[in-house]
């Protein structure tokens, strides 16, 4: 039986970046399949009466050691953006948007590439249509894109069903019934998809 790894994430968090380089080689070493579920945190948030870690300063300080610890330990770039926190309704939107229409392998890395490696300032709408048209995408329709019903239902639907099955902040990984959250927990993710935990 193949296993999946859903992955819920939001572009917003630094933590679902440094997760989000790690899934992929861990799905494949499992053998199992890889389903990225974009949501939105501050959705999220508020239905749980959770906040962000940026919002408590000495979990801020702490973060600001610990995230360069881990890019270290994955051998990929990081870069805190200056321009955090960035509302990321509309580029989650675009996540939704782009995996209907089959675009999603080149919006993610995008997104994601410049949120946390170039630190660009994705608030700006101009520097997002700068970021897709640079990965090959039409800026303009996204634009209009994710103004559309079906983008924003799915979001809505991804992140009503995060809510429902127990997630209250990002990134949240399941195999199966079992949750996991956090960067971190991705040893303990692997074990799940290779039948090691019980």
């Amino acid at each position: 039986m193949t296993r999946t790894l859903e992955f819920y994430y939001d572009y917003g968090s630094p933590y679902s970046y440094l997760a989000d380089t790690q899934v992929e080689a861990i799905a494949k070493r499992a053998g199992a399949t890889l389903v990225r579920k974009p949501m939105l945190l501050g959705g999220v948030f508020k239905a749980t009466g959770n906040s962000s870690p940026a919002a408590l300063a000495q979990k801020s300080r702490w973060s600001a050691f610990d995230m360069p610890m881990w890019a270290r330990h994955y051998g990929v770039p990081f870069r805190r953006n200056p321009f955090f926190p960035v509302n990321t309704l509309a580029l989650m939107r675009g996540a939704a948007a782009a995996q209907i229409d089959g675009l999603f392998e080149r919006y993610h890395p995008a997104i994601y590439e410049a949120m946390w490696v170039d630190g660009r300032n994705l608030n700006d709408i101009a520097e997002v249509a700068e970021v897709l048209t640079a990965a090959g995408l039409d800026a303009r329709q996204f634009g209009t894109r994710i103004q559309d019903q079906d983008a924003k239902d799915r979001l809505k639907a991804t992140t009503d069903e995060a809510v429902a099955r127990g997630v209250f902040g990002a990134p949240t990984s399941f195999v199966g019934d079992m949750m996991f959250f956090g960067n971190d927990r991705l040893p303990f993710v692997e074990m799940a998809l290779k039948g090691e935990l019980k």
